[in-house]
């Protein structure tokens, strides 16, 4: 508790002074250190790097919404949150809007259209919630007021400014959420540079617009990172004494044999049709208990996108939401794929 009352009241006193701490960036020893490093290896001219850093604005707001994410609700109301007959009907439009680029995106990939539409839907509404934080105020608060995450978005501030330099624009130009993720599918920008892809031959990628580039973008960023189709994502399952707990849940892989997992007590509910050889347990917080799930390797490809496997379990459970309710449209498009 005392560590929590020190942490806001730090956050107050950041508040109060804020209009001071823009002045305060460029004497602080690691944006000096930033500084050296991107003009002696990124060749970036320091005179305009200093310029554009100077517009960088601090938002303490950042920095109490990096401590209060969406993932540390209960599974029950993190769900809840996004498993919503609107965002269905919205996920349906964007469907019908963009079915061939979808079937061209599931043929070069190997990723379902189910799948892309359920992200695009969950990180933004579909374009609707791109964020309103430009992005340089966003990385620039995390990589120096943030130590505990700083080297991360340090790193992503460099990514950030090399992203800008590529596509000619000022890097005051772009808005995104709170921890700088950008557009429709809320890349950070390290995943911007390595991962979108444009459809066409001249330009870059545009993933605040373009939804051709958002789509294959999304499918390639799963496609490069080991989705495997035809194979499934996730499963319940019953737990039963308590060898189970001798296992390490909501791992980064998927850990075990499914024999060694049966053993421990740990059961699909149904049966399990083309199952990997290997599975991780998922244990989920509800309001009522614990909610347990077999997690195969393409569950943990969604959790590359996102570390939270609440995040990973509710993307899952809303693309077979919206495939159940696109077959029984009559204008399905019978080309998609089955997994």
């Amino acid at each position: 508790m005392r560590q929590k009352i020190t942490f806001f009241l730090l956050v107050g006193s950041l508040l109060s002074g804020w209009a001071h701490s823009d002045a305060l960036l460029l004497q602080k020893s690691a944006t000096q250190a930033f500084i050296h490093e991107m003009v002696s290896k990124e060749h970036f001219d320091e005179k305009q790097l200093v310029a554009t850093l100077s517009q960088a604005k601090f938002q303490p707001q950042i920095i109490v919404s990096m401590e209060r994410p969406y993932e540390k609700k209960t599974w029950d109301l993190y769900q809840s949150l996004f498993l919503t007959e609107q965002r269905i009907q919205a996920g349906l439009v964007y469907w019908r809007d963009n079915q061939a680029a979808l079937i061209a995106a599931e043929q070069r990939f190997g990723v379902p259209a189910d799948m892309i539409v359920s992200i695009i839907g969950i990180e933004t509404l579909y374009g609707q919630h791109q964020g309103t934080y430009r992005v340089l105020d966003a990385l620039s608060t995390l990589a120096f007021y943030y130590p505990k995450r700083a080297p991360f978005f340090t790193k992503e501030l460099k990514e950030y400014l090399l992203l800008c330099r590529e596509h000619g624009v000022p890097a005051t130009k772009y808005l995104g959420s709170y921890a700088g993720a950008m557009g429709k599918p809320q890349f950070m920008p390290s995943s911007y540079r390595m991962y979108a892809v444009h459809m066409h031959a001249a330009g870059h990628p545009d993933l605040m617009t373009n939804d051709q580039d958002v789509i294959a973008s999304v499918a390639n960023y799963f496609h490069r990172h080991g989705w495997s189709m035809y194979q499934p994502v996730a499963q319940p399952a019953y737990v039963r004494g308590t060898a189970y707990r001798q296992l390490s849940a909501n791992g980064k892989v998927a850990d075990y044999t499914l024999e060694r997992l049966r053993a421990a007590g740990v059961r699909p509910q149904g049966a399990v049709t083309t199952a990997p050889t290997k599975a991780g347990l998922i244990a989920l917080t509800t309001q009522q208990g614990s909610d347990h799930w077999l997690a195969f390797p393409n569950f943990y490809v969604i959790t590359r996108y996102n570390t939270s496997p609440q995040y990973a379990l509710v993307a899952y459970l809303f693309s077979q939401r919206l495939r159940t309710a696109w077959a029984r449209l009559p204008h399905a498009n019978n080309a998609y794929a089955s997994r």
